[in-house]
């Protein structure tokens, strides 16, 4: 037996006596969410650039005492390598301590108000933005994908 592409699948279909506000308002929670996840990304992508950085800074201090100058290296390597990049932390510090707290505990949260508001459907805002929008019956519109076999 077939799925019904034409119908969403249960976990984007509205429970019932959910309002439109409270899909409104999860909504924006999810999206807050998705927005923190984006800046995730970027600190992630900072203490990558810094680490990198690092080791072509500790190559450069390298370059510069085989070029004749010393002096100049131990400086780089007294006031730079091995410096936090924020007081008492480098960046690897910077990322477990953001994903041990406020990540983590906007994902709680997150996940706690489509618990209590959508019985815990993830992207139902998105899901009833797609049934008005597609056309049904016209293919590439379809409200899910084919029956996984």
């Amino acid at each position: 037996m077939g799925v019904d592409r034409e119908k969403p699948a249960p976990e984007h279909r509205r429970p019932d006596g959910v309002s439109d506000a409270e899909v409104a308002a999860a909504g924006r929670v999810s999206e807050a969410l998705e927005t923190v996840e984006r800046a995730r990304g970027h600190l992630y992508g900072f203490h990558q650039l810094i680490g990198h950085a690092h080791l072509q800074l500790a190559e450069a201090v390298d370059m510069l005492r085989a070029a004749g100058h010393g002096e100049r290296a131990d400086k780089l390597m007294e006031e730079l390598v091995g410096r936090n990049v924020l007081a008492g932390r480098w960046t690897f510090q910077v990322v477990e301590e953001f994903d041990d707290g406020y990540w983590s505990e906007f994902r709680d949260q997150e996940r706690a108000v489509r618990e209590e508001l959508l019985g815990g459907r993830r992207h139902l805002y998105e899901a009833e933005m797609k049934q008005r929008r597609r056309t049904p019956g016209r293919a590439g519109h379809e409200a899910r994908p084919a029956e996984q076999e």
